[in-house]
């Protein structure tokens, strides 16, 4: 553990090992996984830090993943898939149950006999 240090000595200790860092401006980051989902780091603070010819990257700021094919998978999305309905009867079917998930898929298994 380094002892409380000014940044100006760590950055001039740094120097001194080979250590260099850079501070990337940004928007956004997206890490796209193998199974294609994403995680996406919004506002992110990133630095590029290159030692001995090896680049990486310290990433920071408000995280959140995506599943593979790039939508989050809704309610309604949910209801039609458990129940085979349309994307709009599910929606109807949610309004109707007053937002409850498993009211409106209780209710269109019922309608389907």
């Amino acid at each position: 553990m380094i002892p409380s240090m000014d940044p100006k000595q760590l950055a001039s200790m740094m120097k001194q090992m080979g250590i260099k860092n850079e501070q990337i401006p940004s928007e956004k980051v997206e890490i796209i996984k193998e199974d294609g989902s994403k995680i996406i780091v919004e506002n992110p603070q990133v630095i590029l830090i290159e030692m001995r010819g090896q680049k990486s990257f310290q990433i920071s700021g408000d995280v959140s993943e995506e599943e593979a094919g790039g939508q989050k998978e809704t309610d309604a999305d949910i209801i039609a898939k458990e129940t085979g309905c349309s994307k709009e009867e599910a929606e109807t079917a949610l309004k109707e149950a007053g937002g409850d998930l498993a009211e409106a898929i209780m209710s269109l298994k019922e309608q389907q006999g």
